[in-house]
């Protein structure tokens, strides 16, 4: 009788213009974009990143995943060459490696300073969080090469700042700052440049303070209802409560609670 195994994700090797930084003390795992000055992004590296996310997740050791950059600049995009060599198939799967960090079962945060286009915006809208600082700006300039976002881009600011905000962005390829980001609801929050990597700290530590269970379940309801009716959406929620209310971790919460102590939620 033959026996199955699963094996389990693995960071690559040698990524491609980026780096994983694990700091299991934290619990958290950095994916440092290092390209500069502008971290463009290069057809290969996309299908990295997403094996580099897929890899982090399956690890207990990390909690939270922060997606950050090398420098000025989160991102200026793509590789524009690239995509006139890439195969019809690879570029098929563009949105899928973009959408990685939506895929997550952990909480992802994206650390953006400078250009933060295209491709790189793309990956950004795809975390759960969006720290911008002062410097940002974030555009879709894809209509300056005869072209749309190709890898989610219009899809997810469309279900974020509503349709007429939307053409704004990519039918006039605009840029929009960090604050007007924030201002929109695009961003979480809009912070001095030198401020970044204190507030991603702080929201790192906020976010490993819940329960790990709670926040999977939240993130996915929330992916999976976001074009639910209402009544559905209302339906699931319940489910899910219903769940979460025979977990350890809601027992322990409830018992700290009473206690007036912290809590320790172990994930189960």
């Amino acid at each position: 009788m033959s026996e199955s195994f699963t094996i389990a994700p693995q960071i690559p090797a040698s990524p491609d213009g980026f780096r994983v930084e694990i700091d299991a003390a934290r619990e958290r795992a950095d994916i440092i974009l290092d390209r500069p000055p502008l971290n463009i992004i290069v057809m290969p590296q996309r299908d990295q990143l997403r094996a580099a996310f897929e890899a982090l997740n399956a690890d207990a050791r990390v909690r939270v995943i922060v997606l950050r950059a090398i420098g000025e600049h989160f991102s200026s995009g793509g590789d524009i060459k690239g995509f006139l060599e890439a195969s019809p198939e690879h570029v098929a799967k563009l949105a899928w490696n973009v959408a990685a960090p939506a895929r997550c079962a952990k909480p992802v945060i994206a650390a953006n300073r400078g250009y933060c286009f295209g491709v790189g915006f793309e990956l950004s809208l795809a975390c759960d969080f969006r720290l911008a600082s002062e410097t940002c700006l974030y555009a879709l300039p894809e209509q300056r090469l005869g072209q749309i976002p190709g890898s989610g881009g219009s899809a997810r600011l469309q279900k974020m700042v509503g349709l007429a905000r939307t053409k704004d962005i990519v039918m006039r390829s605009r840029r929009i700052s960090g604050r007007q980001a924030f201002d929109w609801g695009v961003a979480t929050d809009c912070v001095a440049d030198n401020k970044l990597e204190a507030a991603t700290d702080a929201l790192v530590d906020e976010l490993r303070s819940f329960a790990p269970l709670a926040q999977r379940t939240a993130k996915k309801l929330l992916n999976d209802t976001e074009d639910a009716m209402l009544s559905t959406a209302i339906e699931l929620e319940g489910h899910c409560y219903s769940r979460l209310r025979m977990s350890e971790d809601f027992r322990e919460g409830v018992e700290a609670f009473h206690a007036k102590r912290k809590p320790v939620f172990k994930g189960r």
